[in-house]
């Protein structure tokens, strides 16, 4: 019998309860069962997130965790103050993102250090049971690696696994592992409770002596499904684009209600599906209470939205097109007057642009909300007094004081892709029925197909779900809730401070892709701004004219870095935009030499690749440059999409078959120099294809086996020597 909502709890002290049950004992003291003893086991429940997954998982197990008889002490795990594992006596269970290349998130970089103490004994943590749940994307090549260090660490220090670790893959769909993983924790909590009452009962309370009288942890059902999902993965990349352009097609005619009753949709099931009794999430709580009211103050500025530290406005002294008008990616190099600021950096570093949502989605959000005569009304929002959301908090990048209007377009990601739980809480406001069970269909575990083929995959965000579905009606309090902070978008430098003082450049691709309920075309949240800016002095030569102002602000220092030692080779691999932080690196060369005539210098190999010669070879005329004074040793330009003329070779086609080419030449400076390689652009396929290519390079060259090899690029990793900077 679990506790119901209203009733009164009452923890139970005495020594003789506590004696039988070495967790948190609580009475139920309801008219109809006055007999009944409820008992409420305690577990920690720490998190770690970059962008909120995690957080929004560990909130919903929170949730779930009482109607299952336990109770859940979270927090995030930078608030080390309210939480000591060292003393911890029950079970731990972590959920943790992965950011950048691999690293834990920003949440959780004290805690990793904090545990990576080498002092600390071996048996530190022996008395602490864990069962942690990562989450990243297979297109990284450190796949969970935030994860996986902690649950690896854990291990080290002695600590042990009372539930399987589960790796969540947000290339597929985090649902497929996180669902069954959550489904799975209470039976492996209740099985680790038991068997600390029975030892404690027979006084053989576990200790490090005597820790393998434990069971095995419990197994997820998650394990089979991550099996599984490599299959996935590979299908994938062949069906996605595919799958998209069909789920493009099918939305454009939903508004005609012509969809054949054999084809589903965003709007649409067909069977099975469309008659299957269905399993839905809960209804997520509502917690906050939001009043307009009209302006009287100041209005909030871009500032009051990001917590990275200090926001500079700055403008834009030129813009350039990099690509002639038929390349298939247009790509636009911006230059910033930072000469007014404090702003600095290095070649390598990146930084944020703090960006707004498109103007006319906001409008039409607005429109659609019936909010638009409040538009400029100042948003006050409070935690419902009555909310059964524990731990129920205002979002804190709802900033106070600050109109509807700045909040949608600064302040909250209405481009994001609804998770269930928002599915399932906009379900709850919708009145017309089919609307409704085709969102309850969307949010359920057997319509998991259908969400991530016309949700997920389609990319498809809050507007479209309330174009798509008229009789839905939220209220401005539910997107409050549910939809997350808008992300500064992060950026590399393109240039040097010694070339260019008082300058910072950045090049970008504009991006463009379908409108999921629409036959018209999107642009970039972040590209599609800057472009828009540019326009009105985007020049042919890059000359100036009037300039546009953006926020920017500095990001955490990384490792990408010319190395310490101006003599040690280096090669870099860059395709497509990947080649801006090597334009800074080159041109800071160009000046030390300049400045340093007699230095010894190491020499710089670039692995450069684009689609075709004349439409999309970036800074051409600059590489020829670098290598005409020298500063650029090697040059190796592939052309993806270029055929050979007549009896001409096939050149290489990307940037790892340029790099077997010169395999004896790269593991040379590799292995022998003691150089420094640097890989900077896709994620997906670009970044995986260059480690595998570099893994050949070694094991051939080395003469060991393909094992041998990945352990030597993953030592050049440790030492610095092997560094990323990718994106998806």
């Amino acid at each position: 019998m679990f506790m119901r909502e209203n009733q009164y709890l009452q923890v139970v002290t005495s020594s003789k309860r506590k004696s039988l049950f070495p967790f948190p004992v609580i009475q139920c003291n309801c008219a109809s069962c006055g007999t009944c003893l409820e008992v409420m086991r305690r577990f920690l429940l720490l998190y770690a997130t970059q962008q909120g997954q995690a957080k929004a998982i560990a909130e919903e197990i929170c949730e779930k965790a009482v109607a299952h008889g336990f109770s859940a002490d979270l927090h995030c795990m930078s608030e080390s103050d309210k939480y000591d594992l060292k003393t911890e006596t029950a079970p731990l269970v972590v959920v943790v993102s992965t950011t950048g290349t691999g690293d834990p998130p920003d949440t959780a970089r004290k805690f990793v250090k904090e545990i990576q103490d080498k002092t600390l004994p071996i048996d530190f943590l022996a008395h602490l049971r864990y069962g942690l749940l990562g989450l990243g994307d297979s297109e990284y090549t450190y796949f969970c690696n935030g994860g996986k260090v902690i649950d690896t660490r854990l291990e080290e220090l002695g600590a042990r696994r009372f539930y399987g670790t589960g790796h969540a893959d947000d290339c597929v769909g985090l649902e497929l592992v996180v669902e069954p993983w959550i489904d799975g924790l209470w039976a492996a909590l209740a099985k680790h409770f038991e068997s600390s009452r029975r030892e404690e009962m027979n006084g053989t309370l576990t200790t490090a002596p005597n820790a393998s009288r434990r069971t095995d942890p419990v197994q997820p059902e998650s394990g089979h499904i991550e099996s599984q999902i490599e299959l996935l993965r590979l299908d994938d990349s062949e069906r996605k684009d595919s799958a998209v352009l069909e789920q493009n097609a099918a939305n454009g005619g939903q508004s005609s209600a012509l969809i054949a009753d054999t084809e589903s949709s965003l709007t649409h099931s067909v069977p099975p599906l469309s008659h299957a009794s269905l399993n839905i999430p809960a209804l997520p709580p509502e917690y906050l209470q939001v009043h307009l009211q009209e302006a009287l103050g100041q209005e909030g500025s871009q500032a009051s939205v990001t917590s990275l530290g200090p926001v500079f406005q700055v403008p834009i002294s030129k813009a350039v097109q990099l690509t002639t008008n038929d390349a298939v990616k247009t790509t636009l190099l911006v230059e910033l007057d930072i000469s007014e600021t404090e702003f600095t950096y290095q070649p390598g570093d990146s930084f944020n642009v703090v960006c707004p949502n498109s103007e006319s989605e906001v409008q039409s959000l607005l429109q659609r909300l019936q909010l638009t005569d409040q538009r400029e009304h100042r948003v006050l929002v409070r935690t419902k007094a009555d909310t059964k959301k524990k731990g129920a908090a205002l979002p804190q990048h709802i900033p106070e004081k600050c109109s509807l209007q700045f909040i949608l377009t600064w302040c909250l990601e209405i481009r994001a892709i609804p998770k269930k739980a928002f599915l399932r809480a906009l379900e709850g406001c919708t009145s017309e029925g089919s609307e409704k069970r085709r969102l309850q269909e969307l949010c359920s575990r057997q319509g998991a197909a259908d969400y991530n083929r016309f949700v997920r995959d389609a990319g498809v965000c809050l507007l479209d779900l309330l174009l798509a579905f008229p009789s839905c009606r939220p209220p401005l309090s539910l997107l409050l809730e549910h939809l997350p902070k808008l992300q500064p978008r992060p950026y590399s430098c393109a240039s040097s401070s010694l070339s260019h003082p008082g300058r910072l450049r950045f090049i970008f691709n504009v991006v463009e892709f379908p409108s999921s309920t629409s036959e018209g075309v999107r642009r970039g949240v972040c590209t599609g701004w800057l472009a828009s800016l540019a326009e009105s002095i985007l020049l042919p030569n890059g000359g100036k004219a009037r300039a546009a102002q953006i926020p920017i602000s500095p990001r955490t220092t990384n490792s990408f870095h010319l190395p310490s030692d101006p003599s040690a080779p280096i090669i870099m691999v860059g395709p497509g935009t990947g080649i801006a932080p090597f334009i800074g690196f080159l041109q800071h060369r160009e000046k030390l030499q300049e400045e340093h005539p007699d230095r010894h210098f190491g020499a710089m190999w670039l692995f450069f690749g684009c689609r075709h010669r004349d439409r999309d070879y970036l800074f051409r005329e600059e590489l020829r440059h670098f290598r005409e004074r020298g500063i650029l040793t090697h040059l190796k330009v592939s052309f993806s999409r270029d055929t050979p003329a007549g009896e001409e070779e096939a050149p290489a086609k990307y940037v790892q078959d340029s790099l077997r080419l010169h395999s004896q030449q790269v593991a040379g400076l590799l292995l022998q120099e003691r150089g420094h390689i640097y890989v900077c652009g896709d994620a997906k396929n670009m970044a995986k294809d260059v480690n595998d290519a570099l893994a050949e390079i070694i094991s051939q060259e080395a003469g060991v086996d393909k094992l041998e090899a990945m352990k030597t690029l993953a030592a050049l990793k440790e030492e610095k020597r092997y560094l990323q900077d990718i994106w998806s």
